[in-house]
């Protein structure tokens, strides 16, 4: 793989939110998941499951779950063939003692890590994703049986996007977010 290669695939990759229904294959949906399990972590603390929601009733009930009426967010997230809810886990002996000392949330840096790397993953399959924060995570724990010392982070809806347009990315410009050998 060239350098520009990956650039193009980060460029290529965007919040999509409308989605064909067509299922997504298993084996590109197992290599998303592959991407996500090789993420780098802290202390190799690995402090993650993915909890891959395909079947149909259940899917909606999530996505239920994931709409703010109030606000009008999230109601994309019934088109999605496929819900990946991300649960951040307890971190191993190393990572902890280093978040304690330092001061810094391992957990959830590597959380985020690993679903970068799933959603660029999806892109080279083909497939659109977008990373939701805002979903009612009491009643997805409830639903999913995940232990209440358990944290639902992010959901990544995922699917074939119903566009191939590359909207422009609305980004600061180099020079404001870079210096060199001092802020």
């Amino acid at each position: 793989m060239e350098a520009s290669d990956f650039l193009d695939l980060v460029k290529r990759r965007q919040s999509d939110r409308d989605y064909k229904p067509v299922p997504v294959e298993k084996e590109k949906l197992d290599r998303c998941i592959e991407a996500a399990r090789l993420s780098p972590s802290a202390c190799n603390a690995q402090p993650w499951k993915f909890i891959v929601v395909d079947e149909p009733e259940l899917r909606e009930k999530v996505a239920k779950l994931m709409v703010s009426k109030a606000l009008g967010f999230n109601h994309f997230s019934h088109q999605c063939p496929v819900l990946v809810v991300v649960v951040r886990e307890a971190p191993n002996l190393t990572s902890k003692v280093g978040m304690v000392l330092k001061d810094k949330p391992y957990t959830t840096m590597d959380v985020g890590i690993a679903t970068v790397q799933l959603c660029l993953q999806a892109k080279a399959e083909g497939l659109g994703t977008c990373i939701v924060g805002w979903f009612n995570e009491k009643a997805i724990k409830k639903l999913l049986g995940i232990p209440k010392s358990k944290r639902a982070e992010l959901i990544i809806t995922l699917g074939y996007p119903s566009s191939d347009e590359v909207r422009q990315k609305i980004r600061k410009k180099t020079e404001d977010i870079v210096s060199y050998n001092k802020y």
